[in-house]
């Protein structure tokens, strides 16, 4: 199967692209994981997407951008990319079960979870160590738990955990919070939240499952485990984008370097939303770089 433009991702960047696409009448397809899980759909509760004074959920609003674009003739397939490969002027989309042919790609496969790197980690991980308060919070029913992170996804995790947990620890290496400050001053006001401030987590322990971590000072290098059942890990994102390595140029970090228009190293590839170099992750962002993304494809492969 050929196609003009292919978009990688279902998230929302992925989806305004396809809705961009799919208006202009442009012979595109959209492939999204198996798996529908992204920053939006992790997220219980979006409150700073315009046009939702209540807020809404991470999983609806990402329903509802499909529905639109496939409203207006989207074709969007399932299945998880594992290559990209330049064949001439084309690119070779491959999935497991498919292939697809392509003059344009954009990829818009978002950003995963920054590991801590820590003994204990890897080993406890879907065993009391968890990376997503949306999918996980309900297994920690009157539990004590701990949050890593201070950040504003850490900190609104934390706040939607209390839900379900009799306590949750609150372990930033810092003595201030970098959320924002609506968010910060709930958390300050919750009770079931506890600071721990300066702090970093150097193991995590138990037998079978999650019995505690290790966090250590980082001001007098004192050391003391702390008990817990759970611990949700909020300290970064990585970009997903080992499917263009070597490809397109990226930063150390390893997220797509574009220009204002998601126009990539490479002619023919764009990059749009969380992936790509930028100073702010949101939905919001990553909506605007969708159809960005999609007004530069038209133009490139109007020039081919």
């Amino acid at each position: 199967m050929k196609k003009d433009l292919i978009i990688i991702g279902g998230g929302p960047a992925g989806f305004s692209a396809g809705l961009y696409a799919a208006r202009g009448k442009m012979d595109a397809l959209l492939i999204k994981g198996t798996v529908p899980v992204s920053q939006a759909t992790t997220t219980e509760t979006i409150e700073n997407y315009p046009g939702f004074p209540e807020g809404i959920g991470g999983c609806e609003l990402l329903e509802r951008f499909e529905s639109q674009a496939c409203r207006f003739g989207l074709t969007v397939r399932e299945g998880n990319v594992i290559s990209v490969r330049r064949l001439d002027r084309d690119f070779i989309v491959e999935t497991a079960s498919e292939s697809y042919l392509s003059r344009a790609v954009i990829v818009a496969t978002g950003a995963g979870p920054k590991l801590l790197g820590v003994k204990g980690e890897q080993e406890f991980r879907g065993k009391g160590v968890s990376y997503c308060a949306t999918c996980d919070g309900a297994l920690y029913g009157e539990a004590t738990i701990a949050v890593i992170g201070g950040g504003d996804a850490a900190v609104e995790e934390a706040l939607f955990l209390t839900r379900f947990a009799e306590k949750v620890y609150l372990v930033h290496r810092r003595d201030t919070l970098r959320a924002t400050a609506v968010i910060a001053e709930r958390a300050k006001n919750n009770p079931k939240i506890e600071f721990i401030w300066n702090a970093v987590v150097t193991e995590i322990c138990g037998s079978e499952m999650v019995e505690g971590i290790s966090i250590q000072d980082v001001k007098t290098g004192d050391q003391r485990i702390l008990p817990v059942e759970g611990v949700f890990v909020y300290i970064g994102t990585e970009a997903n984008s080992t499917l263009v390595r070597g490809l397109v140029e990226m930063d150390e970090r390893g997220f797509i370097i574009t220009d204002r228009e998601m126009v990539t190293s490479l002619p023919g590839i764009f990059a749009a939303g969380d992936v790509r170099q930028k100073s702010l992750r949101q939905v919001v962002t990553a909506v605007a770089d969708g159809a960005i993304a999609v007004l530069s494809a038209e133009k490139y492969l109007s020039n081919l």
